[in-house]
């Protein structure tokens, strides 16, 4: 693998980590993502334009088009599942249960409906996110009167089977036009699709004071500079290689949550948080290496 490919993937996972830092501790998580999309969206349109100009003016051909439509919806559902997680669980939980799902999720596909095999490295890597998954969850805190499953837990694992479908779409799309062309499409159809979403919910879920525009913003620079970045990545390198290492942001996100945000109850819950979280990258690095 190029290691222009890990170094876009580093600064990918940076930027990423901390734009679910800026909306978890929004007070209203699915308006900073509405407000995040649409103004990184008018914010990025001129660099858009210029770039549209200094390729020739290219088109987009329709079946590129069709996916970055699909895509943007499929974003829609994913932060709609993310800002629901969000809302009802803590950053070091929600966040490695929702990214470490989608590779698991890639290998019971391969596994169970392509008859695929899996190695070795594929097989520890399947374990460590398990582990990783469980450290997390904490599972055993039932047995001290705690909850079997936290309230956030489906909505995580249901963004992490959003985040294997739309992986695999964009995957699909960044190979026939440049990815910036696709972000082009994908995005204000992101924010559209949000903008109608937050409308038709209302104040209904609002559990602080809505978020600045110029937080969301920055937010939504982020976001979509991550986004771009990935997709550069996945014209370089197969989809087995970007999307297991871009998890790495899972590492950053469980630290910062458990240690900046005061999550983690004691050094011992810090520990297990981000030793869960460590263990998910640890596992999606070795399926990567399966692959």
């Amino acid at each position: 693998m190029p290691p222009i490919v890990l170094a876009i993937l580093a600064i990918a996972a940076v930027m990423h980590a901390a734009w679910n830092v800026l909306l978890k501790t929004s007070g209203d998580p699915l308006l900073m993502s509405g407000r995040a999309m649409l103004a990184g969206t008018i914010a990025c349109l001129p660099l858009a334009v210029v770039a549209w100009f200094a390729a020739g003016q290219p088109g987009i051909p329709r079946d590129a088009l069709a996916l970055g439509v699909v895509s943007g919806l499929m974003e829609v559902v994913y932060l709609i599942l993310l800002a629901g997680a969000y809302r009802r669980g803590e950053l070091s939980v929600v966040y490695p249960i929702a990214r470490g799902t989608a590779p698991l999720l890639s290998v019971a596909a391969g596994v169970g409906l392509l008859a695929e095999r899996l190695g070795p490295l594929g097989a520890l890597g399947v374990g460590f996110l398990l582990a990783g998954i469980v450290a997390v969850q904490r599972p055993w805190r039932y047995l001290r009167g705690g909850p079997l499953v936290e309230a956030a837990i489906p909505w995580a694992l249901a963004c992490g089977v959003s985040i294997a479908a739309y992986s695999t779409v964009d995957r699909v799309g960044a190979r026939l036009v440049a990815p910036w062309l696709v972000a082009a499409v994908l995005f204000p159809v992101t924010a559209a699709g949000l903008a109608v979403f937050i409308r038709l919910r209302g104040a209904r879920g609002v559990s602080g004071p809505s978020p600045s525009w110029a937080r969301s913003t920055a937010a939504g620079l982020l976001a979509i500079g991550t986004y771009v970045l990935v997709l550069v990545a996945y014209s370089l390198a197969p989809l087995s290689v970007v999307a297991p290492l871009r998890e790495s942001a899972v590492l950053l996100a469980s630290g910062w949550g458990s240690l900046r945000l005061g999550e983690a109850i004691g050094r011992r819950d810090a520990a297990s948080r981000i030793g869960g979280a460590a263990l998910v990258v640890a596992g999606a690095i070795l399926l990567a290496l399966e692959a």
